[in-house]
């Protein structure tokens, strides 16, 4: 009962919640290159595994629909989500790159993609707005934007002035910035649920 109370008072901050969408679309953005080569030592086969798991998971997430899509389970769903993402790029930066940590980051991945179609239908129906909902989508292009040009040109900071040549020591080193990146992302999601006191 008490822990119900304490979620009903959990209201949007939609300024700060764009800001979040903004980062979390530019870390996409600067991370886009970093899977292909972390993912090259993987067997082909376990795509397949992967894609029938996402397939699966999503369907009965959303036999769960009436229960998830509130606002509480949003919050909690969205901060899990991006935990396990911090949680990969220290991974990476921890034990550098090999084929046990590329297993690893795909399957941490999937597991985060798992609450993607939730995760964008509570969006849409809980900010409502047509005006929030279209400033959500170019808040998100442009982070994602950002995300490309800022990787396009740390990747060339690499090879022409650090003199590092290899993919797998450039992506080594682009999560310094991954890690920066989602650091930022969550605390501005933590902060984008005003909490009531009613």
């Amino acid at each position: 009962m008490i822990f119900s109370e304490i979620w009903n008072i959990l209201v949007i901050n939609f300024k700060r919640f764009l800001a979040f969408k903004f980062f979390n679309s530019m870390f996409t953005g600067l991370s886009l290159g970093t899977v292909f080569i972390i993912y090259s030592p993987l067997d082909p086969s376990i795509y397949s595994v992967g894609g029938i798991s996402l397939a699966l998971a999503t369907m009965v997430i959303a036999t769960q629909y009436n229960r998830l899509i509130k606002i509480e389970f949003f919050y909690l769903i969205s901060l899990f989500v991006e935990i396990v993402i911090l949680i990969i790029v220290l991974a990476v930066l921890i034990f550098s790159l090999n084929p046990l940590i590329a297993a690893f980051v795909y399957i941490s991945y999937q597991v985060t993609f798992f609450f993607g179609s939730y995760l964008v239908r509570c969006e849409t129906l809980l900010l409502g707005s047509k005006e929030i909902l279209s400033k959500v989508d170019i808040f998100k292009q442009l982070g994602y934007l950002s995300g490309l040009a800022i990787s396009f040109v740390a990747y060339k900071y690499f090879e022409n002035y650090l003199l590092v040549t290899g993919n797998s020591q450039q992506v080594y080193m682009m999560h310094y910035g991954l890690l920066v990146n989602e650091l930022i992302v969550i605390f501005i999601l933590y902060f984008s649920f005003d909490r009531k006191l009613n």
